[in-house]
């Protein structure tokens, strides 16, 4: 049977390849090259991270609105409902869905950023 790499072992391993040969490269193509990689770990984290922060994200999102619904509904429906004004700091669990969703998506797209809990 022929089994193909997946998208995330694919990225890691073209970053790996990027960071082999960066210190050969002149300053200003190193400085893309490191640019490069890191938006490989990017795509990588995405890749082995996303699902399962969307789907939290949905129950979350789901719980709070008292519906079911895709995560570009649920979040379209909630942002309206927080810019009329239907839901605010006062709305429980409002806080806390905002939170965990921002913080679930922070350790992938800044990984090394450390927030005070």
């Amino acid at each position: 049977m022929i089994t193909h790499p997946k998208a995330e072992e694919l990225t890691e391993a073209v970053a790996a390849w990027i960071e082999q040969i960066r210190p050969s490269l002149d300053p200003r193509n190193a400085f893309l090259a490191r640019v490069a990689a890191n938006a490989l770990a990017a795509v990588t984290r995405e890749l082995k991270q996303g699902p399962a922060a969307e789907a939290a994200a949905v129950e979350r999102m789901a719980g709070l609105l008292d519906r079911s619904g895709s995560f570009e509904d649920l979040n379209g429906e909630l942002c309206d409902r927080i810019r009329v004004g239907e839901l605010t700091v006062e709305t429980p669990g409002l806080l806390e869905t905002l939170r965990a969703t921002t913080f679930e998506q922070l350790a992938i797209d800044q990984p090394s950023y450390r927030h005070e809990a």
